[in-house]
């Protein structure tokens, strides 16, 4: 089945822009997706007002994953933590002129991995994000309405 991805999408697969890690991370989350099997590590470098200064991921998955991933991390530099917690999934999809209905998945990976990251901050400064919710590992148990009639029905 062949995939119409945008220039944007393709573009970040073909040059992801942040791939790698950030030593000494001020967050670090990784969230996977049982059902795809796409694994997203994002690391945050956030100083002390609060403000995303680096952002790098690995990420073990499809084109439209390595793309979201990479999206994400240009999405939040320089962003405050609050203004970061805003980056959805729609905002990343948006950025990237659209993604294949089968494909949306990956931008809630890429959602909730920057959610992961930001909630490990928190934790080890001892603070509460304001919006924040415990993020969760694998994102096929989230109940975001994302298609999941169309996975299931897949794996039958």
């Amino acid at each position: 089945m062949a995939m119409n991805y945008s220039e944007a999408v393709m573009d970040h697969f073909t040059n992801p822009r942040n791939v790698g890690e950030i030593e000494n991370a001020s967050g670090c989350g990784t969230v996977g997706n049982a059902v795809c099997g796409d694994i997203m590590r994002v690391y945050l470098d956030i100083d002390d007002d609060g403000v995303i200064q680096d952002a790098k991921f690995k990420t073990f998955g499809c084109g439209a994953a390595i793309a979201t991933s990479s999206m994400a991390t240009v999405l939040v530099k320089g962003k405050t933590v609050q203004e970061a917690l805003e980056v959805t999934n729609k905002a990343v999809m948006e950025a990237l002129d659209g993604l294949p209905p089968v494909k949306v998945h990956c931008s809630l990976l890429a959602e909730e991995a920057i959610h992961a990251a930001l909630w490990d901050y928190a934790e080890k400064n001892g603070i509460a994000i304001e919006g924040l919710e415990k993020p969760v590992s694998d994102i096929s148990e989230h109940d975001h309405a994302h298609g999941a009639d169309d996975e299931e029905e897949e794996e039958e």
